[in-house]
């Protein structure tokens, strides 16, 4: 499913990997990175609300959506390959220099963008994740049920993509339904369970990375003290006050100019609350 008012073209980021990438609008560079288990399609309302001041480019991740999605490596799905996708996917359209949001996995992606190419983003807005560290610092207990996916994809090849593999439809499903305020339309939600029914192998070693080698290089990044150097806003829910930890402190560790913003709206917040996130973006890109 296309949005009518997006152009869409294919970006080759890498020797024969291109991903598929929907713009709109004219000025300033915008990029918006999505979340699990979405595509650019999540971007909709929020990229019209931009499009007057910005040029807005909707890449699909690596192994999501209609985006390639190459044989894991061990590197392949590290966010640190992601991030360079990124920059590859701005140059294409002629910006060196680009504001960048994500939401969920591509919040992840937006952080280490943010830590690898500081030169290349000017400001970053992160929707509703915690920084890989923190987020597994943050999960013990019965509490941490809420995330059995994490742990579920974390395992070595082969038993998640089965698992998950076998039914998924119920699945991906089950996040669309529970981790919303209220239901996708139909289409939408049909067009996310279309995109993950086929990127099963590949979203779970985005999730795998995310357990072993993003781990591994944010702690280098943690332990040297590197931050990241341009204005940031992150967008949130109260996860804090279920899970016990301070959110904002989490994130002022790794963001020095920091604005951290609790919202009300449940986790797909791009689509629920557009107007919040289009505006909480444009205050960032004053700073």
């Amino acid at each position: 499913m296309n949005h009518t008012a997006f152009d869409h073209q294919r970006v080759q980021v890498s020797d024969g990997v291109e991903l598929a990438v929907a713009s709109t609008g004219s000025g300033s560079p915008v990029v918006l990175l999505h979340g699990f288990p979405q595509t650019h399609l999540m971007w909709r309302h929020v990229a019209a609300e931009l499009a007057a001041d910005h040029t807005v480019i909707m890449p699909d991740l690596r192994g999501y959506g209609d985006s390639d999605k190459p044989a894991d490596t061990g590197l392949t799905y590290s966010k640190r390959t992601m991030a360079a996708d990124v920059v590859q996917v701005a140059r294409a359209f002629g910006h060196d220099t680009f504001a960048l949001a994500g939401h969920d996995r591509g919040a992840l992606v937006a952080f280490r963008t943010g830590l690898d190419h500081p030169q290349h983003v000017t400001h970053l807005a992160s929707l509703d994740v915690l920084p890989t560290l923190d987020m597994w610092d943050v999960m013990h207990g019965t509490s941490a049920a809420v995330g059995f996916h994490l742990f579920l994809m974390a395992q070595p090849p082969g038993l998640a993509e089965q698992m998950i593999g076998a039914t998924p439809d119920a699945f991906f499903g089950h996040f669309l339904d529970v981790w919303g305020a209220g239901p996708f339309p139909e289409d939408v939600r049909a067009e996310y369970l279309r995109a993950s029914r086929e990127a099963v192998t590949s979203i779970v070693a985005d999730y795998r990375a995310s357990a072993t080698i993003d781990v591994e290089h944010d702690t280098v990044d943690r332990n040297a003290g590197n931050q990241l150097r341009m204005p940031v806003t992150v967008l949130q829910q109260d996860w804090g006050a279920a899970l016990g930890f301070d959110a904002r402190a989490l994130w002022q560790a790794w963001a020095a100019d920091l604005d951290h913003r609790t919202v009300s709206c449940g986790h797909f917040m791009a689509e629920e609350a557009p107007d919040v996130v289009a505006a909480a973006i444009r205050d960032l890109l004053k700073r």
